[in-house]
């Protein structure tokens, strides 16, 4: 027997996010009417994660489904969802969700004009598109917008999906998305600069070396904010800083850059909460800009 208040649910793109969302939906008890994938791994995805779910053209899934989810690329929304309502293809009442880290609800205005419910809800996660994802969403954040009396459908949604809501606001959704992309792609990218300097000087396996201090010390900055931060700038050590610098004079621009742009940054915040001295930040700072200095 279906439970009381299950939709019907058409999902618009099988990416890596919708098809598993798609698939959350389903173990709620929603009913997936219908998902639009159009590539080859895409219609992979569909045929793993939501097995007899009907590929269907985008017009005939808003023709089908009670609440829309819509999981496509960032700048393909806003032209896709004006379209559609261009079209006519909206029903009053229809519930309209994305899943843009970076948009709240004005992205969804077109589909609100035609009597749509906007809602936003953004999960602050990695996807692979692969049922592991499933088994993660307990321990995933969503990012929600929605306006005020629509807000618990939102919430609702994303509770039901085995995760957690926490409300953005709309005007705050670009700050919001900004954080999230700082914390998770630049992690990414400090990882890779690490391990290429590591195996640079010889080290067979950098992973097994930036492993565990890595884990720790995330570990450690969510439990205790900045005060677990250790090295050389938050001792104001400006001697050990300049050595790096010199160090990092033959490898990659990049590499340099973001090294001494994140040292200045943490000699800054180490500053403000009294862990250095204004006098040993101003120093570091001088030692960052190199020798010529």
């Amino acid at each position: 027997m279906t439970k009381p208040g299950r939709l019907g649910v058409g999902i618009i793109g099988a990416g890596r996010v919708g098809a598993v969302l798609g698939a959350a939906l389903r173990a709620a008890e929603h009913q997936v009417v219908g998902v639009h994938a159009v590539s080859e791994d895409s219609r992979e995805r569909a045929e793993n994660l939501l097995p007899g779910v009907p590929v269907l053209d985008i017009d005939e899934i808003l023709r089908r489904a009670e609440l829309v989810l819509f999981a496509v690329p960032d700048d393909q929304l806003g032209p896709l969802v004006a379209g559609l309502a261009d079209g006519g293809h909206f029903k009053t009442g229809q519930i309209v969700v994305h899943t843009a880290g970076r948009f709240g609800l004005e992205v969804l205005a077109p589909a609100r004009s035609a009597g749509a419910i906007p809602l936003a809800i953004h999960p602050a996660m990695t996807f692979t598109g692969m049922s592991l994802d499933l088994t993660r969403l307990p321990d995933c954040v969503f990012g929600v917008t929605a306006d005020n009396m629509m807000l618990p459908i939102a919430q609702a949604l994303v509770v039901e999906m085995g995760a957690e809501p926490v409300v953005v606001a709309d005007a705050d959704r670009v700050a919001y998305h900004a954080a999230l992309a700082h914390a998770s792609n630049h992690l990414v990218t400090l990882a890779g600069q690490s391990a290429q300097l590591l195996h640079e000087v010889g080290v067979e396996r950098p992973d097994r070396v930036l492993g565990p201090l890595m884990r720790a010390s995330l570990e450690n900055a969510l439990a205790s904010g900045e005060a677990a931060l250790t090295g050389p700038v938050a001792r104001g050590d400006a001697g050990t800083v300049a050595e790096h610098v010199a160090a990092l004079e033959t490898v990659d621009d990049d590499v340099r850059l973001a090294y001494t742009s994140m040292a200045r940054a943490t000699a800054l915040r180490a500053a403000d909460r009294g862990l250095i001295t204004r006098a040993q930040a101003i120093e570091i700072a001088r030692v960052l800009e190199g020798p010529s200095s």
